[in-house]
C-alpha cells in the first residue's frame, strides 16, 4: 500500500470498528432492556387488568414474538430511522425525543463551550510550568474535584449559589437563551456541576499529554538549540500533542454522556437523559432503547472523531 495511503485506510478502519461496535452495542442495549423486571403489558393495564386483557395487549404489542425477531425489527428500524412507538405515550419515540435531545445538545454545548478553552488552558499551563507552585496547585484541585461525585457538586452548587447566595434557582428548566442574563440562570448550575468533573479529568490528561511530548528528543534539542520554553511547548510540542490532547478532550466530554443523567435528574433539566429515567419508571421500551442509542452513538462518535485528529495529525503518518 502507498504510504500517502495509510492515514485514510486507518480511518476508514476505525469508523468500521465504531460501526461494528455499534452493532455490538444494539445487540446488548435491547436484550437488557428486554430483561427489566415487570410485564410491560401489566404495567400499562394496571393490577386491576384481567390475565385476557394482558395477553391480548401483549399480542397487540408483539411481545409474545421470538426475542430475535423483535430485536431484527428494531434493528431495521433504527438504521432506516425508525425509533418506533412508544408504550405509554403511543406516540413516536422520534417525536418525543426530539425537543429533550434539542435541550441535551444545548446543555453539552454550553458546558464545552465553558469548559474546553479553560481546562486546555490550564493543562498546558500546568505542563510548561512543570514543578511550581501554580502546577502544584492545579494538580491538587483537579484531583480534588476528580475525588467528589458529581451530585456531591451538584448539591454544595445549590447550597451555595441557590441557598446562602440566593443568586441562582435550584432548578433548570432549560429556558429560552434570549439574553446573557437568561442563558446564565437557565443553564448555571448545571453547567457548573458538568464542567467540573470534565475539567478535572481534561487538565490531568492535556498535561500529561503535553509532558511526554516535552521529553521527546526532538524538543529536547530545541531547547539546547536556545528556544524559549514557551516557544518549545507552542511551536514544538503541542502539535506533535494533538493527537492525545484530542483524545483527552473527547474522553472528557463523553462524560457528558453519562453524567448527564444524574445532573438533568438532580436539576429537572428537561434533556433526553431525564427522558429516558422517566421511561424506565413506566417501562416504556422503545424510549429507553432509543434513549440509550443516542448515548452510545454519542460517545462513539466522540472516541472515533479523536481517533481520526490522532491519526491525521501523526507527522509519521503523514510523510
Amino acid at each position: 500500500m502507498p504510504a500517502s495511503f495509510i492515514p485514510y485506510f486507518l480511518v476508514a478502519q476505525r469508523l468500521g470498528i465504531a460501526l461494528i461496535t455499534l452493532v455490538i452495542v444494539s445487540f446488548a442495549v435491547f436484550f437488557a432492556t428486554d430483561l427489566l423486571p415487570g410485564d410491560v403489558a401489566q404495567i400499562l393495564l394496571g393490577q386491576a387488568a384481567t390475565p385476557e386483557a394482558v395477553a391480548g395487549l401483549r399480542e397487540a404489542m408483539g411481545l409474545n414474538e421470538p426475542a430475535i425477531y423483535r430485536f431484527l425489527s428494531w434493528l431495521a428500524g433504527l438504521a432506516t430511522g425508525d425509533l418506533g412507538t412508544s408504550y405509554v405515550n403511543n406516540m413516536p419515540v422520534s417525536q418525543l425525543i426530539g425537543g429533550r435531545l434539542i435541550s441535551s445538545l444545548k446543555l453539552a454545548g454550553v458546558t464545552t463551550l465553558f469548559t474546553v478553552p479553560i481546562a486546555l488552558s490550564l493543562g498546558i499551563g500546568a505542563a510548561m510550568a512543570r514543578g511550581s507552585l501554580f502546577d502544584r496547585v492545579v494538580s491538587i484541585l483537579t484531583i480534588s474535584v476528580i475525588s467528589v461525585p458529581e451530585f456531591m457538586i451538584a448539591t454544595l452548587a445549590v447550597l451555595i449559589f441557590a441557598v446562602w447566595l440566593g443568586w441562582l434557582p435550584a432548578l433548570s428548566y432549560g429556558v429560552e437563551v434570549d439574553s446573557w442574563g437568561a442563558m446564565l440562570r437557565g443553564y448555571a448550575m448545571p453547567v457548573i456541576t458538568l464542567s467540573c468533573v470534565v475539567s478535572a479529568q481534561m487538565i490531568r490528561m492535556t498535561r500529561a499529554a503535553v509532558i511526554d511530548t516535552i521529553n521527546t528528543p526532538y524538543v529536547e534539542m530545541a531547547l539546547l538549540k536556545g528556544a524559549s520554553r514557551s516557544r518549545m511547548v507552542l511551536r514544538h510540542a503541542l502539535p506533535n500533542a494533538l493527537g492525545p490532547i484530542a483524545n483527552a478532550v473527547a474522553l472528557s466530554l463523553s462524560y457528558l454522556v453519562g453524567g448527564v443523567i444524574i445532573v438533568e435528574t438532580i436539576f429537572n433539566y428537561p434533556g433526553i437523559a431525564k427522558l429516558m429515567v422517566d421511561a424506565v419508571s413506566t417501562r416504556d421500551l422503545p424510549l429507553i432503547q432509543s434513549c440509550a442509542m443516542i448515548f452510545c452513538i454519542s460517545y462513539l462518535s466522540l472516541i472515533t472523531l479523536a481517533d481520526m485528529i490522532a491519526i491525521l495529525a501523526n507527522p509519521r503518518l503523514r510523510h
